[in-house]
């Protein structure tokens, strides 16, 4: 706003000579034109003064913007707009490509917060507008640029996009570190469900994240992840480094029940009961875990060795084993034996922890045997509860044994 200084008429010589206002744009007076009066307390014998130029009011409200105008390394989570003395009426904000980022204004008018996170290596634009009490406007505006990450966590999860998962799948991350700004990474991860099913997270220490329902999959509900990490710093000065969506399916319903003191495995398919299958377990020296399960990976023919299990003497070994379903970390499986008796399966209890079905000779077992067939219509996801056995409790962070944590817990 230009200002306007009139200054003071001097009379010299007889001649009134009047000095122009500042800026004000005002020529010399034409001859014959009338006399410019002079400015009001004048040395002009108190002639009267020129009405001056109002002034532009000037708003009481100061709008407040972070990070402030050129700073650089700005972190995702530093962008604010605030207002004192008034109201925001309009805050704009994009990145280097123009695209708009979304936001609101506080229900009192007085800040104004991204919906989320703002991009790492990026640039951005902001234009703030409020008003005062009286209606006068104001504006600010900034431009400053973002952090590129120095350091970066991976962010590996279980879930292949595509696949089909039983009713017990747990979707499990690992960040290969230990994560401190845990709520942040719990709301960058999201869920939607086909039937409206709302997952909850869960730290099993602190570098592993688990997601649940409360209960069980229902049967055919579509899942999908949206992952949004990059822009997150999960550790000081550490970054999530991914953004990302996956997709999956939930199968059929299978739940098996193993009765180790029955020597049975009952299968309830899609909420019948199917088949019961004969079974070895883990002897009384090495008895099964007893709890809720899941088949975490189908690895067809595992190598196994006694060389895994410390101390384990006598009864050492070393063996392909045939049709092997992982149910823990530690080593538990649901699994072909080929090297038992036919009479050991549905009698006695045998093995070092794991379940055994009885299969066929050779490093690939059979095609038609009881365990070659649980093999073939069992998924990843497929839940195997074990009871009656002389195990310890399987612990939740025991492969995704996440189930036999209470939800309130959870």
């Amino acid at each position: 706003m230009r200002s306007i200084r009139v200054g003071a008429a001097l009379a010299v010589g007889g001649t009134l000579l009047l000095a122009t206002a500042c800026g004000g744009g005002s020529s010399s007076p034409k001859a014959g034109s009338a006399p410019v009066a002079a400015a009001s307390g004048g040395a002009a014998g108190g002639s009267p003064a020129a009405p001056a130029t109002s002034a532009s009011p000037t708003s009481s409200a100061v709008v407040d913007i972070e990070p402030k105008d050129g700073t650089q390394n700005a972190a995702p989570d530093a962008l604010k707009v605030a207002v004192s003395s008034g109201k925001l009426s309009q805050v704009t904000v994009t990145d280097k490509s123009g695209q708009a980022v979304q936001g609101s204004i506080s229900a009192d008018g007085t800040s104004w917060v991204p919906a989320a996170g703002l991009s790492v290596s990026d640039s951005y634009q902001v234009k703030a507008e409020a008003t005062d009490a009286k209606g006068v406007a104001t504006s600010a505006s900034s431009n400053f640029s973002t952090l590129t990450p120095a350091k970066t966590s991976r962010s590996q999860d279980n879930v292949i996009t595509g696949s089909t998962y039983g009713v017990g799948m747990i979707v499990s991350f690992d960040f290969g570190m230990s994560i401190q700004n845990k709520q942040a990474v719990e709301k960058a991860i999201t869920f939607e469900t086909s039937d409206g099913s709302q997952l909850k997270g869960h730290w099993m220490g602190n570098n592993r994240l688990d997601l649940r329902p409360q209960n069980f999959w229902q049967p055919n509900t579509q899942v999908k992840i949206h992952i949004r990490l990059k822009n997150v710093e999960v550790s000081p000065g550490v970054y999530g480094g991914s953004d990302r969506d996956e997709s999956f399916t939930i199968g059929r319903s299978q739940i098996s029940t193993v009765d180790a003191a029955a020597h049975t495995m009952t299968v309830q398919t899609s909420g019948q009961a199917t088949q019961t299958i004969p079974i070895s377990s883990g002897s009384d020296d090495h008895p099964t875990y007893n709890g809720t399960m899941v088949i975490e990976a189908k690895e067809g023919t595992a190598h196994m060795t006694s060389a895994s299990v410390p101390g384990l003497k006598p009864g050492e070994y070393d063996l392909e084993v045939p049709h092997s379903m992982r149910l823990t970390d530690s080593g538990t499986y649901v699994h072909g034996n080929n090297w038992s008796s036919a009479g050991t399966f549905g009698s006695a209890n045998v093995s070092h922890g794991c379940v055994g079905l009885q299969d066929a000779p050779g490093n690939a077992g059979g095609t038609d045997t009881p365990a070659a067939k649980f093999y073939a219509a069992s998924l990843v996801g497929d839940v195997v509860k074990v009871i009656n056995s002389k195990g310890a409790q399987v612990t939740p962070d025991n492969g995704l044994s996440g189930w036999n944590m209470a939800w309130s817990t959870w």
